[in-house]
């Protein structure tokens, strides 16, 4: 029924105007130093700044450079570690060998964790694996190390392979279980098993969980490498940073310990900042997986 053939009138159509908005004042452009406030990377300079600023002052106030050098005295040393060529030379023994042990945690992982989803035998296997080594100290194996692969980069590698594999192996695992339902049914329609099933469905889809765990494994394998060598280096005389750090503190010179322990942070903080922040920035982010 019409609202005609109803009896009721129909409304007539009222057109408002309405008036126009106001012009918006142009915010003034922000001083230069609120520009330099809302720049993560000055104020992370600004916390340095404090810290070494503090650091000067307990030496001081120590007034002991065998107990503690100040913030000074350590940058002199660290400069003529670099000019002398012994810290470049160290660092770059000890990278070559953290790359050896962390490339062939990472294949490992990826293994593990391929056989753990595609079968009922994997999935055992892994979870009693991680189960087992995963609480153990890499640098408790360090000693078995030394007598089944002697004094050489075989023992180092050994650790640093232990170091990764089970942490990283439980954030991929962990990050396939995450998958969507919905991802895994498209893979099988498209008749995906197997390694291409892992390449084309469970890696793009967990990929933030992958990339924590390769962070996670970086910084194990890290400070695992750097403990190792100060026993390694004790006991074979050779080594990378942690051996330098382990024969001048013998030495009694202090400063250039904190010289070393300095380096260790740079290159982790180098790492962190233009590898994994870079990967994620450039995947993950990019591909709006995570804010």
């Amino acid at each position: 029924m019409t609202l005609q053939a109803s009896g009721a009138a129909a409304r007539p159509e009222i057109e408002y105007i309405l008036p126009p908005l106001p012009e918006l004042a142009s915010e003034a452009p922000l001083a230069w130093h609120e520009r330099l406030r809302q720049h993560a990377g000055v104020r992370k300079a600004g916390i340095l700044l404090l810290l070494a600023l503090a650091w000067e002052a307990a030496a001081r106030y120590t007034d002991n450079d065998l107990l503690l050098p100040g913030a000074w005295q350590t940058a002199q040393a660290f400069v003529q570690g670099l000019l002398d060529g012994e810290l470049p030379r160290r660092a770059l023994q000890s990278l070559s060998v953290l790359l050896k042990g962390y490339a062939a945690g990472i294949v490992l992982a990826f293994v593990l964790t391929t056989l753990a989803v595609s079968t009922r035998v994997g999935r055992d296997v892994l979870s009693t694996l991680t189960a087992m080594f995963n609480p153990l100290p890499a640098i408790a194996l360090l000693p078995l190390a030394l007598l089944w692969f002697g004094l050489g980069e075989g023992s180092l590698v050994f650790v640093l392979i232990h170091s990764v594999l089970w942490a990283l192996a439980l954030n991929i695992y962990s990050g396939f279980l995450a998958v969507p339902e919905t991802l895994r049914m498209a893979g099988r329609n498209y008749g995906l098993k197997g390694p291409r099933y892992v390449l084309g469905i469970l890696i793009p889809a967990a990929l933030p969980s992958i990339v924590a765990g390769l962070r996670i494994g970086w910084a194990f394998a890290w400070r695992t490498l750097i403990a190792a060598e100060l026993v390694f280096g004790a006991s074979s005389g050779k080594g990378g940073l942690g051996w330098y750090i382990f024969q001048n503190r013998n030495e009694l010179y202090t400063d250039r310990v904190f010289a070393g322990l300095a380096a260790v942070v740079m290159i982790g903080l180098a790492v962190e900042n233009l590898v994994f922040n870079t990967l994620e920035r450039v995947t993950v982010r990019r591909w709006g997986m995570q804010k």
